[in-house]
């Protein structure tokens, strides 16, 4: 967008100039923009990061759990075969 501005003159003796200045380019704002996205692409980054880390954690406690639970069925097998064998007279 350009900048436009017209001032209107008037000499002593009454005659009027007219005087036009463009300006081509808009005041350049700061960079706190910058600085705003960057902070916030870095917020996403660790909020990101510790979202994985909770997903993790709970995949690893969910293996541990289903290991656990295949062990106990496993030896409960064994105990059953063992009964049974006690039972036969064996």
């Amino acid at each position: 967008m350009v900048e436009q501005r017209t001032v209107e003159v008037r000499e002593p003796d009454g005659s009027a100039h007219t005087h036009t200045t463009v300006y081509d380019e808009l005041p350049r704002s700061g960079g706190s923009g910058w600085l705003v996205a960057i902070i916030l692409l870095i917020a996403l980054v660790v909020g990101g990061y510790f979202i994985m880390q909770m997903a993790d954690s709970r995949a690893s406690r969910d293996t541990a759990i289903e290991r656990a639970a295949d062990n106990v069925g496993s030896a409960a097998k064994d105990i059953g075969d063992a009964a049974k064998d006690v039972a036969d007279g064996k």
